[in-house]
């Protein structure tokens, strides 16, 4: 008998070898090299009608580009707006995304209300490895979901999957969870390297050919990231984190990837009794309910997709003990901070190097744009100080390393979103002001340096 080929796989990249080694040279990480036993290539067995224009269809042709026709995407919406904030507009016909998540954070909540709420507009299978039938009606009953039109499936086998997806055509598939699959054509445990990439690119291969939707519900390692193959993330269309903070009951629903809407758009849910429940006006959530200001305590208006939020940045700066004084984010980059610490002193006069700086966003999400800048510079101010800003005063911009205050786009948006909250007064790059210097009945201050915005702060 001739002998099985393998290859070995980085669990973080998906870069593959011909043989064993230490550490990956594709991304530098030490001993994530596992073996993968070279199977059969995905999609053998019973295969649907193909469809033309998807990849893997058959009889494919090499045609001029501009020859091609431009198709319109079938959406269906779910019913659940935030839901289909994320996802870009609604669910695409023949799409898979993958959902990943802390355990118990609400991946399976969400689907589950997500089949339920499509009802009988959409047939729907929920592929569960790791509950009974039972345990998920139970939990169904327990959210209240009407279960009708739901229809679920106990098995772990994609195979036997497939040839139920065969029989009943489906046009919604959850598969929970990725890493209890597993293919009769490979020896390796289920969740290992080579069944996770394998039973993900045979129900790939199956969304495409059939225009069935698919979620594959993914586990998530202890640094965050989906457990796996990072090859995983590249195979489906889009990707949802779930976030949220130990002991809160909201909940922050991001797409890191999405081919069919726009990245790093965010829904926010709050988790009952009754399962996932939207947030119609997130920063309402993020913003501390104190009546009189707070020293160290700027709000600030990030953009986080198509949608403005209104997000409270806080600071502590104490006299630090250590020779090397911390430096400690909460929702932002810390070399960031550093950074602006520097250009704080150099071009604003003020040194913080005997103080701790601890700097945190409120909600526990995470500002990835430049815009804070400015408002971490003030509430770090206003913190060493103990002097709070103005009532009703909100920030934004991007500090350049010569103190500079750089615009940031969309400003006319977050200046309406802060508006409409209630704001009298906001400080912004000047190139984002108004030249009648209102937005509605909101002052609107323009500063182009450092020390103009700091001088408009006091």
């Amino acid at each position: 008998m001739a002998k099985q080929k393998s290859a070995y796989v980085c669990s973080e990249c998906g870069a593959d070898y011909s043989k064993w080694q230490g550490q990956c040279e594709a991304c530098g990480a030490w001993n994530t090299l596992a073996e993968v036993a070279l199977g059969p290539p995905a999609g053998q067995g019973a295969k649907a009608p193909a469809r033309s224009g998807y990849a893997g269809a058959d009889a494919a042709k090499v045609v001029p580009l501009h020859t091609v026709g431009e198709v319109e995407e079938t959406r269906t919406l779910t019913g659940i707006g935030e839901f289909d904030r994320v996802l870009g507009g609604g669910l695409v016909e023949g799409s898979v995304v993958l959902v990943g998540g802390d355990p118990g954070i609400g991946k399976s909540t969400l689907l589950l209300q997500a089949l339920a709420s499509l009802g009988s507009r959409l047939s729907g299978l929920y592929v569960t490895g790791e509950e009974s039938l039972p345990q998920v009606a139970a939990r169904g009953r327990r959210l209240g979901l009407t279960l009708d039109g739901l229809h679920a499936l106990a098995e772990t086998c994609v195979e036997r999957i497939l040839a139920q997806a065969h029989a009943t055509k489906p046009k919604l598939i959850v598969a929970d969870s990725i890493q209890t699959l597993w293919s009769e054509q490979l020896a390796a445990a289920p969740g290992s390297v080579s069944q996770v990439r394998e039973t993900a690119a045979r129900l790939v291969r199956y969304a495409k050919e059939s225009g069935t939707s698919v979620f594959l519900v993914g586990h998530v390692t202890k640094e965050g990231g989906i457990a796996g193959p990072r090859v995983l993330e590249h195979m489906v269309d889009a990707v949802l984190y779930f976030e949220g903070e130990s002991g809160s009951r909201f909940r922050v629903l991001r797409a890191f990837k999405n081919r069919f809407g726009a990245v790093n758009e965010l829904g926010v849910f709050a988790m009952g009794d009754r399962g996932l429940r939207e947030v119609p006006n997130p920063s309402a959530i993020f913003l501390s309910g104190a009546g009189t200001p707070q020293s160290g305590s700027v709000v600030m208006v990030t953009r986080e997709g198509t949608r403005p939020l209104l997000v409270e940045v806080q600071a502590l700066v104490d006299h630090s003990p250590l020779a090397n004084p911390r430096r400690v984010t909460l929702g932002l980059e810390q070399n960031r901070l550093a950074m602006l610490l520097a250009v704080l002193h150099r071009h604003g006069g003020v040194g913080v190097f005997d103080q701790d700086v601890f700097v945190n966003v409120v909600g526990g999400i995470r500002v990835q744009e430049t815009a804070a800048d400015l408002p971490v510079l003030l509430a770090v101010l206003s913190s060493l100080r103990d002097q709070p800003l103005p009532e009703k005063t909100i920030a934004f911009g991007e500090v350049g390393l010569s103190g500079e205050i750089r615009p940031v786009p969309n400003g006319e948006e977050r200046l309406k979103e802060a508006a409409h909250h209630g704001f009298k007064r906001a400080i912004v790059p000047k190139a984002n002001a108004p030249k009648k210097g209102r937005v509605g009945e909101m002052d609107v201050v323009g500063v182009e340096r450092l020390a103009q915005a700091l001088e408009q702060a006091k």
